[in-house]
This record gives structure tokens, C-alpha cells and sequence, in this order.
């Protein structure tokens, strides 16, 4: 059974992957992993799953063995299931990791579970999860090194016998294991595994090769990221006003998708800049926004996912502070861009939008009155000046307003619909039944679905 990725989960269950990162962003940790154990009950060969439940456990955890561990009951009882159904007993051990993730006990259990199952990657993560909180037990570093080599990665055998040898220099096991590794991963490396290989068989074992080389990119890329952090941390540092370092650094984060870090870098590197890099001060804004998107969609997805719970019943109650939050956030950056860039009108028509979401009619209006000299947005701003006018009984005012925008939209495209409904609603509090009803006809012909138009026309007659 070949181990799957994100790109081959059913779309229901990428859905749910997309929820558990979300989670785990959030500190999360139970949610995330109720949502992983449902997903690797389907898929039990999607090993990132897997992997980031185990992460999970071990923060929620904190990395502590526990002090009254039922690991070996578990681990006997579950010990039975396997030869009936590996995949049952693999379900059921990672429960029981949850609360004890690196418990070697419950982890080798999990190793012949999945050997049965023909699962050789989560067997191999098992052994891998005991390395990781005992690094010197040799006696796993040499399982894991044979299994590596049974299942046909000899380099990742010889890198284990290293370490093996390393702590202790005078293992013969280990020398002998080392030869043959480093043999075996010669002979693969050559194509000469089998004694009649043809020229086909060498060119598909290269194919496989480059296969597997963008593979291990993939899984160091996270490596890559970190020990480029560490010479740019090093560099910036060193010459703390360099905008470039600080930019790439930001970038890093960014791709890690460690939002705080990355906003923080950017704000940095924007300030070197004297705000007069745009585009920095953009990405510094846009990636403190996004974090508050991340809480509040992780707060929402989890009560819809447990209703009624006290947790989704604090989450409820932690949202229109979330959501106030955020709005007021963005306005406040919305006017430091409008204060460094005045004569910006793309962001004096961005600030007045906000103010009018924000119903703040007579603050939106000079900046909406600036906007429409850009002929990018005017007619969204001629558009949302009306709807100011209005909410202020200006309606003389935001009828001509809305009118001239009409006059200008030659195509019966969204944008003219939305500014002739919205004219037709300003006739209709204006009690001008006749030109309220002619707005609405004038989209009618065109488009009979758009909003209530139908019902108006047809009532009116």
C-alpha cells in the first residue's frame, strides 16, 4: 500500500486536513487530532496525517510519559487484534497514543500492526517516534536500519548505522550492517541490484530515482527553510538595516506559514524602509489580518463540528471580539496608508469602503469623493458614495450621484445592475414610484433573476 499525500485524499477528508492545520495553528491540540483519527481511519496510508497527530499529542502532552501509563495493557490487548485486522488494531493504538505518544511500548506495537497491514512508512515513523525521545537506543536504531534496508532504502540504513556507531564505535553489528547498506546502496544507485538488468530496467530505476530525489526535497524543504533562517538571522544581525535580509527572512516565514513571524519580519522591514516600500507595508498588514482569519475560521469550523459543547460554547463566545478585532484592525491600517500616501487614491478608496461597511457614512464620504477620481474604482466609489448619501436622507444627492454613474456604464454588466438597483431604491424613498419601477424594468429585460427585481416589476403592473 503506497503511502498517500494531501493531493490524494478524498475532497471531504483534504476539507478536514485543512481544518486539523488550522487547528494546530490555533494550539488546538485535542481538536486537531479528533479530526486526524478520522481521517487516518480511512486513509491509513496518509503518513502526514499521521505524523502531525503525533506532533500534536507530543505538545499536548508536553512531551511527559505519564505517571500511571496503561501502555502495556493496551498494548497485549491490542496485540491480539493484529493478525485479525491490522488496520482495526492501528486504529486503535493511535488512540491510545494520544495520551502517550512516544511510548515505546504502544509504538512497536504500532510498528507490527502496520508490517501486517503492508504499511512499511508507519512502521518505519513508529521506530522513528522512539528515536525521537530516546535518540541513543541502539537497539531501535538498529531495527530501524534493517527495516530500512529490507524495504529498499540503503541510504537511510547507512545514515543509521552512523549514529549506531557513533555511540558506540565497536558495534560489530553495526560494522557489518554499515557494509552491507553501503553495498546495497552502491548496487541500487548503479542499477545492478539484479543480475540481468537490461538498458529499459536501468533507464526506469533512473526514472524512479529522480522520482525519489524531488521526494526527499520535498520532506528536507523544512530543513532547507530552517538553516536559511539561521545564516539570514546571523546576516541580519550582523547588518541589522539591510532591507533585503530582512525581507528574505519574512519570506522564509511566510513559507512556513509561521504568520506571526512573518508579519513581524515585514513590519521590520517595512520600517527600514521608512514605510515607503508599499509593497512590504501591504504584506505586513495583509499577514496580521490573515492571522486573525485563521482564529476566527478555526473557532467557526470547530462549533460547526461540535455543537453544543462547552469548548464550542467559549469559541462562541470569543468571535465578535475576534471579528471587532479584526475590523477595527484593518481600518487602522487602511488610514496609515491614506496618512503616508495621501494623494493615493486607490487607498483612499479602500479606506472609505471600509468605512462604509463600518457605517461610518460621513467619515466614508470625503474619502469616496477623492476615490472616484481614479478611473479604476470610480464607479464602485460613485456607487458606494450613494449608499452613504442614503443612509444620511441626502437622497437628492445620492440620486444624482448614482444617476451619473448610470450615465457613464455603457455595458448592462454587475456594476451597472447593482447602481441602477440601488437608484431605483433611493426613487422608492423618495416616492417616486414611476422612476423606482423604470430602474428596475431597465435590469428586468436583461437579467429577470437578479435579486427581487421580478417580484417588483411584475407587482407593480
Amino acid at each position: 500500500m503506497a503511502v498517500k499525500t494531501e493531493k490524494d485524499l478524498p475532497e471531504f477528508h483534504r476539507a478536514n486536513w485543512l481544518k486539523a492545520m488550522s487547528a494546530m495553528q490555533l494550539k488546538n491540540y485535542g481538536y486537531t487530532i479528533q479530526i486526524l483519527q478520522t481521517i487516518l481511519k480511512s486513509c491509513p496510508d496518509f503518513l502526514a496525517g499521521r505524523q502531525l497527530a503525533r506532533k500534536a499529542a507530543l505538545a499536548k502532552t508536553g512531551g511527559k510519559k505519564s505517571l500511571f501509563s496503561t501502555a502495556s495493557f493496551s498494548a497485549l490487548k491490542i496485540q491480539a487484534q493484529i493478525k485479525k485486522d491490522p488496520l482495526e488494531a492501528i486504529d486503535a493504538i493511535e488512540k491510545c497514543l494520544e495520551a502517550e505518544p512516544n511510548n515505546p511500548q504502544l509504538n512497536q506495537t504500532l510498528r507490527e500492526a502496520a508490517l501486517a497491514a503492508k504499511l512499511p512508512e508507519v512502521a518505519a515513523f513508529a521506530l522513528e517516534t522512539i528515536l525521537e525521545s530516546s535518540p541513543k537506543d541502539t537497539k531501535t536504531l538498529h531495527e530501524l536500519a534493517k527495516h530500512q534496508l529490507q524495504f529498499g532504502a540503503p541510504d537511510k540504513a547507512v545514515e543509521l548505522y552512523q549514529r549506531i556507531l557513533e555511540i558506540t564505535p565497536n558495534d560489530m553489528g553495526a560494522i557489518k550492517g554499515m557494509k552491507d547498506a553501503s553495498a546495497s546502496a552502491s548496487m541500487q544507485s548503479g542499477g545492478w541490484e539484479k543480475e540481468e538488468t537490461t538498458y529499459r530496467d536501468l533507464i526506469k530505476n533512473k526514472e524512479q530515482a529522480v522520482a525519489l530525489e524531488q521526494q526527499s526535497r520535498v520532506v528536507r524543504s523544512e530543513e532547507m527553510i530552517e538553516n536559511l533562517l539561521a545564516e539570514l538571522h546571523a546576516k541580519a544581525e550582523a547588518e541589522p538595516g539591510n532591507i533585503d535580509t530582512s525581507r528574505r527572512i519574512a519570506e522564509l516565514y511566510e513559507q512556513k506559514e509561521d504568520w506571526e513571524n512573518a508579519a513581524s519580519w515585514f513590519t521590520y522591514a517595512a520600517a527600514l524602509s521608512n514605510n515607503s516600500d508599499m509593497a512590504l507595508v501591504r504584506k505586513a498588514s495583509d499577514l496580521q489580518i490573515r492571522q486573525f482569519d485563521i482564529a476566527i475560521s478555526a473557532r467557526e469550523d470547530y462549533i460547526a463540528a461540535n455543537p453544543g459543547t462547552p469548548e464550542s460554547e467559549a469559541y462562541e463566545a470569543e468571535l465578535p471580539s475576534l471579528r471587532a478585532q479584526r475590523s477595527e484592525l484593518a481600518l487602522q491600517f487602511a488610514r496609515t496608508r491614506v496618512e503616508q500616501n495621501p494623494t493615493d487614491l486607490q487607498f483612499r478608496f479602500e479606506l472609505g469602503e471600509l468605512l462604509t461597511e463600518h457605517e461610518r457614512w460621513q467619515d466614508a464620504i470625503p474619502e469616496l469623493q477623492k476615490a472616484r477620481q481614479n478611473p479604476n474604482v470610480r464607479m464602485k466609489a460613485m456607487s458606494l458614495l450613494g449608499q452613504c448619501f442614503t443612509a444620511r436622507g441626502m437622497l437628492d444627492l445620492a440620486a444624482k450621484t448614482l444617476s451619473d454613474a448610470v450615465s457613464e456604464l455603457l455595458v448592462m454588466d454587475p456594476v451597472k445592475k447593482d447602481v441602477i438597483y440601488n437608484l431605483g431604491l433611493v426613487y422608492e424613498k423618495m416616492d417616486d414610484k414611476e422612476k423606482s419601477v423604470d430602474c428596475m424594468k431597465q435590469i428586468y429585460e436583461v437579467d429577470y433573476g437578479y435579486r427581487d427585481v421580478a417580484a417588483r416589476v411584475e407587482g407593480s403592473y
